[in-house]
């Protein structure tokens, strides 16, 4: 089986790099899109990120046999809830969400009998809305399928081939594996950008002026991250706080243990630490995940 009517329920940046995907590797595919904001539907109509942007949820997903939801985490259920009425009977629903358990609870509640194979594409930018989406976004980056147990077989193949065909690798994973390893790859991650930025921005002895003006390369990366939509990351913490609080303990003992070790003069420790972390992110660029390059070869788009 295969894909020819793709509905896409939010037009951020995942919703709108979606749509331009779409267009651009699968060029016999129809896409439909909404969102709820009015003036993202109308940015969307402009920059065509879909064929069809239509003025309903259920007016979107009428005639497609795939939809994808690419609403905030938290807001997963709600969408769902709101198309459920106008789903085909052989349609798959899926998702791009970042916390996997959470979003097929919520959407196996709000849509009982429907296929729903959740998937998190393992790519993004610091940017959100109509304008933020290009077409090349999923370009060798990894597509994390986590289908339940009962998912049809051949509906699991598809939508893997769909990602495929947009660019990304795919793999099938556990839901709850998947949380576990995106709360130390990237949830957390995020997590500490915010709190290092907040903090420089709250020290009494430094103006912000001044920590925008001698931002050097480390702070500047984390301000990157940590201007990430803010909906989006409230809601992917809220819904993975289990995964994330336990990756936020072992962190907090490991930044202890490099405390002593500072404390204590203790530099073999620091520099057999430095070392080990310095191996992973060569590791990274073997695996094609991010660029040698001054400024990691990133174009004005960016990446996660």
């Amino acid at each position: 089986m295969s894909f020819r009517s793709v509905a896409i329920i939010g037009l951020g940046l995942l919703g709108g790099s979606t749509g331009l995907a779409v267009q651009a590797f699968l060029p016999d595919v129809q896409t439909t899109g909404w969102d709820a904001d009015p003036a993202t539907r109308a940015r969307a109509a402009t920059r065509g990120l879909v064929h069809t942007v239509c003025e309903t949820a259920e007016d979107a997903v009428r005639d497609a046999d795939l939809v994808i939801l690419c609403v905030p985490v938290g807001a997963m259920g709600e969408a769902a809830a709101a198309i459920a009425p106008a789903l085909r009977g052989d349609v798959v629903v899926s998702d791009v969400g970042s916390s996997k358990q959470f979003v097929a609870r919520a959407l196996a509640e709000a849509l009982p009998g429907v296929a729903v194979i959740p998937a998190h594409p393992v790519a993004g930018t610091e940017r959100s809305g109509p304008d933020a989406g290009f077409a090349n976004l999923f370009q060798q980056r990894w597509c994390i399928i986590t289908p339940p147990a009962d998912a049809d077989t051949r509906q699991v193949a598809a939508l893997s081939r769909f990602w495929e065909a947009l660019g990304a690798k795919v793999e099938l994973m556990d839901a709850q594996h998947h949380d576990l390893v995106l709360a130390v790859t990237s949830h957390l991650p995020h997590l500490i950008a915010y709190t290092i930025v907040g903090t420089a921005d709250d020290l009494e002895g430094v103006t912000q002026s001044e920590v925008i003006k001698y931002s050097a390369g480390g702070f500047r990366d984390f301000t990157r991250i940590a201007a990430s939509d803010p909906t989006m990351w409230r809601d992917v913490f809220l819904s993975n706080k289990d995964a994330v609080l336990e990756m936020l303990q072992r962190f907090t003992e490991d930044l202890t243990a490099l405390q002593r070790s500072i404390r204590v003069g203790d530099g073999q420790a620091l520099f057999d630490q430095f070392a080990r972390t310095r191996d992973i992110r060569r590791s990274i660029i073997e695996e094609g995940q991010d660029d040698a390059r001054p400024d990691f070869g990133r174009s004005d788009h960016g990446r996660d």
